[in-house]
C-alpha cells in the first residue's frame, strides 16, 4: 500500500497497521488551501513536517483551522519532487517513545508544495498569488541559521547574496531576498499586514530575519529596484512583524530501521533519500514526543488558534527567556558537550552515550550545577522541570537513533551562545574559578577536533565551516605527547567570536589548556581525565 490520497481511502489496511488517519477530507482542505492561502511555510524539511505540520493537523483536526499551510522550499528542490509530490504531500508521522512504542499518523495539513525558483516563471506566479492574497496571515521559516545570514564570517556578502543585490527581485535565488521580492509585491497590492515567523532554533531569531529582509530591502532600493516607501511598509511592524520564537523538538535524519519496519508492515516505497543536496529526507519523519513552541504574540493580520495546540503564545522577553533557558543551560549545552566525548569515547548513538557513568556525570554537572544557578526562569516552564525531563526521558531515548555525528556539526557556530553565556553570567555572579564541567566540555571540544578517539584510532570529523582553520592551528598537538600543547590552543581560546569572550580574562583559559594536556597524555587519557574531575 503506498501512501496516497487514493489509499487514505482504505481504513481497514492503515488502522489494521495502527496508524492513525485525519480525521478531516484532507481533498477538502487542500482545494481550500489552494484557493486562499493563509500560510505558507518556508524550509520543508523534517522537523517542519512533522511538527509545524502536526500543529496544523490537529487544529483542522478539531475544526479549528479550514486550512493547511502551503510549503516552499528555495533550497533543495529534490525535496518537493520526490518527496511531497509523489506521496501527495501527506506525511506519516513517527513518534519514538522512550520505551520502545511508536506511534504513527498520516497528516494531511501540508497541501501545497513549490519550488521557488525564479527560473520557474509558472511557480513565481503561484507564489506571487499566494502573497498578494489579503488573507495571508502569517509566513514562517524553518531555514536554518545558514538561511538567514547575507555575510560570510570575512564581513562579505556571500556570493549568491552579492548576486542576488545585482540581479534584483526578478532573478533572486537566496530566501531572504525571495521573501523580500514577495513582500513587495503583496505591497504593491496593498499593503496588507503580515508575520513572518522564524522557528528556527536560532537566538533571537525575529530580529535576524527582520534585519536581513531589511537588508535586502534598502539595497534594492538604492539599486533603484524598489519604491523607496516600500521600506516604511516593511520596517513597521505594526505592517509587517517578526515575531521570535522558541522551538525544541529532537528530530533526527529518518532511520533505516524504521524504514524497513515500514515496509515490512506493507507500507511501500518508504525508503530514506540523499537529496543532491545532502538532505536525508524520506515519506516519513521520526521524532521524538516531547516538543515545544514557544511565539511571540505579534500578528497583524490574524493568526491560527496556536494555543489550542499546544504553543505558548507570550510576549518577546518570556521568548527570550525561554531561548536562553535551552540553549545556554538546560539543552544544547549538553548535546554539544557529550556529542564529542562519544565520539572520543567510541560512542555512535548519543543515547549509548548517556549510559556511560562519567558522561551522565557531565551532563548532571553542566545541567545542574553550574547552569541553573545562573539561568533565568522564564515562567511559562520550568528550568528544572525542563531540565529533568532532558536526562531522564529525552536524552536516554535509544530508540531515536541520533547520532553523536550529527550533533557535532557546526559547533563552532554554537560554542559561543552554547557556553560563552554561562560563563559571562559567571563573571557577574560567583566567578569562574569553581567550574569544572564547562571547561571539561571546551576542552573535549578541543581534543575532538585531533579526530583521533580515546584508544588512538582516526575518526572523521563532523562538517563545520571553522574546520580546516581549527584543525590547522591544532595540527602540531599530538596524542601521547602533552608538551606539544604548548601555546597552539591561544588564538581559540582568545578568539571573541568563537566563544563571545577571551577565556584567557578569566581563569578558565589556562584552565581549558590544563586539562587539554591531560586528555592527550596517550590511549585512555580521555576516560582517566573525566574520571578526575567529575569523581
Amino acid at each position: 500500500m503506498k501512501l496516497s490520497y487514493e489509499t487514505l481511502d482504505n481504513k481497514d489496511f492503515w488502522e489494521s497497521k495502527g496508524v492513525k488517519l485525519p480525521s478531516y477530507d484532507v481533498r477538502e482542505i487542500t482545494r481550500k488551501t489552494v484557493a486562499s492561502p493563509r500560510w505558507v511555510h518556508f524550509g520543508i524539511g523534517n522537523i517542519f513536517r512533522i511538527f509545524i505540520g502536526g500543529i496544523a493537523d490537529k487544529l483542522i483536526s478539531e475544526k479549528l483551522l479550514d486550512r493547511g499551510i502551503t510549503c516552499v522550499e528555495t533550497f533543495d528542490y529534490d525535496v518537493v519532487d520526490k518527496i511531497y509530490k509523489p506521496f501527495d504531500n501527506l506525511v506519516l508521522a513517527a513518534t519514538l517513545h522512550q520505551d520502545g512504542r511508536r506511534d504513527f499518523s498520516i497528516l494531511g495539513s501540508l497541501s501545497e508544495a513549490l519550488k521557488a525558483d525564479t527560473k520557474d516563471g509558472s511557480a513565481m506566479k503561484r507564489l506571487e498569488e499566494i502573497f498578494t492574497n489579503r488573507e495571508l496571515q502569517l509566513v514562517s521559516f524553518t531555514i536554518t541559521e545558514k538561511g538567514y545570514a547575507l555575510k560570510g564570517a570575512d564581513g562579505n556578502y556571500l556570493p549568491y547574496v552579492k548576486n542576488d543585490i545585482e540581479n534584483g527581485p526578478d532573478r533572486c535565488v537566496g530566501a531572504m531576498a525571495i521573501v523580500t521580492s514577495m513582500l513587495y509585491r503583496r505591497f504593491k497590492a496593498g499593503a496588507t499586514p503580515l508575520a513572518l515567523v522564524s522557528m528556527d532554533n536560532v537566538s533571537q531569531n525575529g530580529k535576524k530575519l527582520r534585519e536581513s529582509v531589511l537588508e535586502m530591502t534598502e539595497k534594492w532600493i538604492e539599486k533603484g529596484f524598489l519604491d523607496k516607501d516600500f521600506l516604511s511598509y516593511v520596517s513597521d511592524e505594526k505592517k509587517v512583524a517578526f515575531p521570535w520564537s522558541m522551538i525544541d523538538k529532537i528530530t533526527p535524519r529518518p532511520g533505516d530501521a524504521l524504514s524497513k519496519d515500514l515496509k515490512d508492515m506493507g507500507i511501500e516505497d518508504m525508503d530514506v533519500l540523499v537529496t543532491s543536496k545532502k538532505t536525508y529526507i524520506a515519506p516519513f519523519v521520526n521524532a521524538e514526543a516531547p516538543q515545544y513552541l514557544v511565539i511571540e504574540d505579534s500578528f497583524p493580520n490574524g493568526r491560527p488558534h496556536f494555543e489550542k495546540a499546544g504553543v505558548f503564545m507570550t510576549d518577546r522577553e518570556t521568548v527570550n527567556k525561554s531561548e536562553r533557558m535551552k540553549v545556554t543551560v538546560c539543552l544544547n549545552p549538553i548535546h554539544t558537550a557529550l556529542c564529542t566525548y562519544d565520539c572520543l569515547l567510541g560512542y555512535t548513538f548519543f543515547a549509548d552515550g548517556m549510559k556511560d557513568p562519567e558522561l551522565s556525570k557531565l551532563a548532571k554537572q553542566l545541567g545542574y550545577v553550574e547552569g541553573l544557578p545562573v539561568v533565568e526562569d522564564p515562567k511559562i516552564l520550568s528550568p528544572k522541570a525542563f531540565l529533568d525531563e532532558v536526562l531522564n526521558v529525552r536524552f536516554p531515548n535509544a530508540y531515536m537513533g541520533d547520532t553523536s555525528a550529527r550533533i557535532a556539526v557546526d559547533i563552532s557556530q554554537m560554542v559561543g551562545i552554547r557556553f560563552g553565556h554561562t560563563i559571562k553570567e559567571h563573571i557577574k555572579t560567583d566567578g569562574t574559578d569553581k567550574l569544572v564541567a564547562l571547561p571539561l566540555a571546551i576542552a573535549g571540544w578541543l581534543r575532538y577536533l585531533l579526530a583521533v578517539d580515546d584508544n588512538g584510532k582516526k575518526f572523521e570529523l563532523s562538517p563545520d565551516p571553522m574546520l580546516k582553520e581549527l584543525t590547522d592551528l591544532l595540527s602540531d598537538v599530538r596524542l601521547g605527547d602533552s608538551d606539544s600543547v604548548k601555546d597552539h590552543l591561544k588564538p581559540i581560546l582568545s578568539n571573541k567570536n568563537i566563544f563571545g569572550l577571551d577565556l584567557y580574562s578569566t581563569e578558565l583559559g589556562n584552565k581549558v589548556e590544563t586539562m587539554v594536556k591531560e586528555l592527550v597524555e596517550g590511549p585512555g587519557a580521555v576516560r582517566n581525565t573525566l574520571k578526575k574531575y567529575l569523581s
